[in-house]
C-alpha cells in the first residue's frame, strides 16, 4: 500500500486554476521528485500536503485513511512537513526557537531551555555550518544558513514525510552534499520525501521515481532512470528545448564602460579588480560565501565599500556616499538574489514593480499615466513570459519563478547601460530559464555590460565571454571562457591556484 495516494486534486484561486486533478502516490521510503515549469502547480500541491491550503476537490489518503489537515500544525502530528521554497522564519527568534517552534521540551509548564539546545545541536550535527548556533538570531544569518535553518525544522519534526521546495536554492555546494546524504539516511530510514527541484542533475541523484506536473495537471509517472533529460524537459514546458544556451558571437571588444580597482568592502570583499566592456557578459564564479554578492552590492551602493576605485563611462564613482537611486541615475541596473526581501515590493501590483526604476516612461508633469504604465507592464509581462492575470495584480500573488521574471523586466525597462545580475535564474524552470538566457544574450548583442555572478557552472560556461573567480574575498583575473574548466573553475573557488 502507497504511503501517500493523492487523487484529482483540483484548486482554483478565483478564475486562475492552479491544479485541475492531479494524481500519484509516494512509496515508503521513497524520494519522488515533483516537477514542472513555475506555475504548473507544484508549490500550491505541497501547501495543500502541509495543511497551508484546503483542495477543491480530490481526495487524499495516508496509511489508506483519509487525509484532510485544516493546518500545518495537524499536518505535522500527521507525520508531514514541508520545507518551504520562500523562508517561512521568524528573524526576531533563535536558532533553537525556530527549530523548535511548537514542539519545544518543557518540565512543568516551563521551558527546558537545556534540552532545546541539546535537540537543537543534535539536529545541526547534519550541516557543519560555523555561523549557526542555537542561541543566535536569524536575522543575522546569511540566506544560505537561514535555508539550513529552514531544513532542520523539518527534520526535527520526525515526519514520516518530508516534503522539499526547492531546499538547495540558497545552499553552497558543500551543504548540498550534506543535505543529499541526510535524505539517503532519511530513505533508509524509510522515511518518504516529495523533492521539487529545477535541477535535473540534483534529481537525478537522489530520486527514483518522477511525476511531471504542467499547466496544473499530472502529465506523467515514472522511474527516472527510465526516463532522459530531454523527454522530462519536453514533458514539463509542453515542447522540445534543444539549445538551452542561445548561440552568441564571439564579443568584440568594445570600449571599457565599467573598471573597478583595488576594491574592498570588509569583511568580505578583500581585493576586487575588473573590467567590463560593452557587449561582453562577464561571468563571476565562486562559493557562497565568497563575497560575490557583497562585491556587485558594494557597486549598487547597497553596502559600504572602504576603498578602491570605480570608473563608469570613464568616469570616476564615488563608492563611500554612494546609494541605489544615484547608480540607477548613472546607468546600473541591479538583479538581486533575494527576490522576496529585496527584490521586489511583494504588497504592489507588478505595473508598480516594473516600472518603478524608470516612471518618467509613464508619467507626464509629474502625474502617473496609469494607462500608459498598464500598457507597458503588459508589454514586459508578454516579453518576459510571466504567468499572470494583468498587471494589476499583487507581486505577492505569482509564483517564485514568476516574480523573479518581474524583477528582471523591471531591469530590463529601466533600460541600464550595465546590468549586475546577481543568481538571474534562482528558482526559475528550465523553460523560463531559456528564456532568460535568451533576454541576456539580447542584451549584450544590444551593446550592454553584463556582470553575471552565478552558482551554476553551465550557465556561466554557457553565457560568459570572459569569467574570473571569487575566493575567499579576492577576485582572480578575468580570463576567456575557452580557458576555464569547470574543474579548474573549482580549484580557483576553494582557494587553489589559478592555471
Amino acid at each position: 500500500m502507497p504511503l501517500l495516494e493523492i487523487s484529482n486534486i483540483s484548486k482554483s484561486f478565483g478564475p486562475t486554476v492552479a491544479l485541475d486533478g492531479v494524481s500519484f502516490n509516494l512509496q515508503e521510503g521513497e524520494v519522488h521528485a515533483l516537477i514542472g515549469e513555475n506555475g504548473a502547480g507544484k508549490s500550491t500541491l505541497m501547501n495543500i500536503l502541509a495543511g497551508s491550503l484546503k483542495a477543491d476537490s480530490g481526495e487524499i489518503r495516508a496509511d489508506g485513511r483519509t487525509y484532510v489537515p485544516t493546518s500545518p500544525m495537524e499536518a505535522r502530528r500527521c507525520g508531514i512537513a514541508l520545507i518551504h521554497q520562500e523562508l517561512c522564519l521568524c528573524p526576531h527568534l533563535t536558532v533553537s526557537e525556530n527549530i523548535l517552534m511548537g514542539m519545544e521540551p518543557a518540565r512543568a509548564g516551563w521551558l527546558d531551555h537545556k534540552r532545546i539546545r541539546q535537540h537543537t545541536l543534535e539536529v545541526l550535527e547534519s550541516f557543519h555550518h560555523p555561523d549557526i548556533r542555537p542561541d543566535r538570531p536569524i536575522a543575522e544569518l546569511s540566506l544560505a544558513a537561514r535555508q539550513v535553518v529552514e531544513i532542520c525544522r523539518a527534520l526535527a519534526a520526525r515526519a514520516r514525510i518530508i516534503l522539499m521546495d526547492e531546499p538547495t536554492s540558497s545552499l553552497r555546494s558543500s551543504d548540498v552534499e550534506h543535505l543529499f546524504q541526510l535524505i539517503r539516511r532519511l530513505r533508509r530510514e524509510k522515511i518518504s520525501v516529495i523533492y521539487i527541484s529545477h535541477f535535473l542533475e540534483e534529481i537525478r541523484q537522489i530520486g527514483d521515481r518522477y511525476t511531471v506536473l504542467r499547466d496544473g495537471r499530472s502529465i506523467d509517472t515514472g522511474r527516472l532512470d527510465s526516463a532522459s533529460d530531454k523527454d522530462l524537459v519536453t514533458m514539463m514546458v509542453g515542447r522540445p528545448v534543444e539549445n538551452l544556451f542561445p548561440p552568441r558571437p564571439e564579443a568584440t571588444q568594445g570600449e571599457v564602460i565599467l573598471e573597478v580597482k583595488d576594491l574592498r568592502a570588509p569583511p568580505l570583499v578583500k581585493d576586487a579588480s575588473f573590467q567590463l566592456r560593452r557587449g561582453e557578459v562577464l561571468g563571476i564564479a565562486g562559493l557562497v560565501g565568497a563575497g560575490r554578492t557583497q562585491m556587485v552590492r558594494s557597486l549598487f551602493g547597497l553596502d559600504p565599500a572602504q576603498s578602491g576605485t570605480v570608473e563608469l563611462k570613464s568616469k570616476p564613482l564615488t563608492l563611500k556616499n554612494a546609494r541605489p537611486d544615484r547608480q540607477i541615475r548613472r546607468g546600473l541596473g541591479y538583479l538581486s538574489e533575494d527576490r522576496k526581501g529585496e527584490g521586489l515590493a511583494l504588497a504592489l501590483s507588478l505595473a508598480d514593480n516594473i516600472t518603478m526604476t524608470r516612471l518618467s516612461s509613464c508619467s507626464r508633469f509629474g502625474w502617473l499615466d496609469l494607462a500608459l504604465q498598464r500598457r507597458q507592464c503588459r508589454d514586459w509581462i508578454d516579453g518576459v513570459g510571466i504567468r499572470a492575470t494583468s498587471g494589476l495584480q499583487p507581486a505577492a500573488t505569482l509564483s517564485g519563478g514568476n516574480q523573479q521574471k518581474v524583477a528582471l523586466a523591471r531591469l530590463l525597462h529601466q533600460d541600464a547601460d550595465v546590468l549586475l545580475l546577481d543568481e538571474p535564474t534562482r528558482g526559475i524552470d528550465i523553460g523560463s530559464k531559456a528564456k532568460v538566457y535568451e533576454i541576456i544574450a539580447r542584451c549584450a548583442e544590444e551593446r550592454k555590460a553584463i556582470l553575471l555572478v552565478s552558482s551554476y557552472l553551465p550557465e556561466l560556461f554557457g553565457l560568459s565571454d570572459r569569467l574570473a573567480v571569487m575566493s575567499r574575498g579576492r577576485l582572480s583575473p578575468a580570463r576567456p571562457i575557452s580557458e576555464w574548466t569547470p574543474e579548474s573553475v573549482m580549484e580557483a573557488a576553494i582557494g587553489g591556484k589559478v592555471t
